[in-house]
């Protein structure tokens, strides 16, 4: 536990190198964050954007996050085109509640080159919580 001007840190290291796919990017932040949760966090971007709100496992009791993302090209690259295509193409089919022309134009932005990979999604999210949440990229 660190301090800043009173606030407690916590702070928390991914490992780029193995974070490979989606699955292995939770499973980096339940084993960082969620140890002391009898619940695990979901394969889901809202779900990633709910916990750095704070209050929950690790981070409960602490005032600031900060996350170390080491060989984060690594992630970077896996979490990618390919992995997004195949994310939204895993999406559930005709007939379900979500939002089929959504996904459409979420892969036909990707094949265009102007839309967001996983990866900067993440960023995003991550960027979103600037407040208290801090990001230290590691080659």
């Amino acid at each position: 536990m660190n301090t800043n001007n009173n606030k407690t840190i916590l702070t928390i290291y991914l490992d780029g190198s193995t974070i490979t796919s989606i699955p292995s990017f939770y499973k980096q932040i339940n084993e960082q964050l969620m140890q002391e949760e009898d619940w695990q966090l979901g394969e889901s971007l809202d779900a990633l954007d709910d916990v750095l709100y704070g209050g929950y496992g690790k981070w409960k009791n602490y005032d600031l996050l900060e996350i170390v993302w080491k060989d984060i090209a690594v992630s970077e690259r896996a979490l990618g085109i390919e992995a997004t295509k195949a994310y939204y193409e895993a999406k559930p089919g005709a007939g379900s509640a979500y939002n089929q022309d959504f996904v459409k134009e979420k892969l036909k932005q990707l094949e265009e080159g102007t839309g967001q990979t996983y990866f900067e999604m993440v960023m995003e999210i991550i960027e979103s919580h600037r407040d208290r949440v801090s990001l230290t990229k590691k080659s």
